[in-house]
């Protein structure tokens, strides 16, 4: 690389290395979570046969590892690289953008990563093995936009990835058998229903764990039930036999 052109790309420091990758790790472990709930659909707590849900999770997962590996396929620029404002370029010119190819097997050296972060702290060039290999640098970015978009971006990616496991877990949870069962019971209790003044709704979330282990099952729910007078908080117990349906152990108040 000559003279002109490193005063025109200066080189990334580590610490914005590190941080662009932990930013990214962060958001497609995110996507590829995201992508396997999706493919197990909210009904998987009641799934009892492990192959399936295996078979259902695989392609989800491959697809979401091409995706992290080819993070850098935009310009060069993965979201925790355009959030800390530097980018993946051709070591020889950076004026250009490394191939798609070049970039994916460059990230493929992130399956051995505490190699990486070795390489990458104990090299004076501040090349890891991938960017040996793909012959990269990764440099400041001169047109990075102003800090506050960037951390609006980085904000906003946490504060999705929360909803979204709060939001999926709880339907997941409103969708298992075990809930419908602690449902139809709490609807039969003339105790609960006399001391509400009648079944109006269910909160939104309801809490607890639903496992099930070669066919047998145990779940823990606290309900919010809301009622025409008061709502109250009911906690129910159920188990399953294999093969079996969800029954009801305990119900309290």
């Amino acid at each position: 690389m000559n003279e002109n052109l490193e005063k025109e790309y200066l080189l990334s420091s580590r610490k914005r290395r590190i941080a662009a990758f932990l930013i990214d790790h962060f958001t497609f472990t995110f996507l590829i979570v995201g992508i396997v709930f999706l493919s197990l659909g909210t009904n998987f707590m009641d799934e009892t046969n492990f192959s399936n849900l295996i078979s259902k999770m695989l392609p989800a997962m491959l697809i979401g590892f091409l995706i992290y590996f080819a993070k850098d396929s935009i310009k060069g620029i993965s979201p925790g690289k355009w959030v800390m404002g530097i980018m993946v370029r051709n070591e020889n010119n950076p004026n250009e953008v490394p191939s798609i190819g070049k970039l994916f097997v460059r990230n493929l050296f992130l399956i051995i990563w505490p190699i990486e972060f070795i390489v990458l702290a104990s090299s004076q060039e501040k090349k890891r093995l991938g960017d040996k290999t793909a012959k990269a640098i990764v440099v400041k970015n001169p047109n990075k936009p102003t800090k506050l978009p960037r951390i609006l971006v980085l904000a906003g990616i946490g504060i999705t990835f929360f909803a979204f496991i709060f939001l999926f877990a709880g339907s997941a949870m409103k969708n298992s058998d075990a809930y419908k069962v602690a449902i139809s019971e709490i609807e039969k209790n003339e105790e609960i229903i006399s001391e509400i003044g009648g079944i109006k709704d269910y909160g939104m979330m309801p809490t607890g764990s639903v496992n099930i282990s070669n066919g047998y099952g145990e779940a823990q729910l606290s309900i919010k039930v809301i009622g025409n007078e008061k709502d109250l908080n009911v906690w129910a117990y159920l188990t399953k036999e294999p093969n079996g349906e969800w029954k009801l152990i305990e119900l309290n108040k």
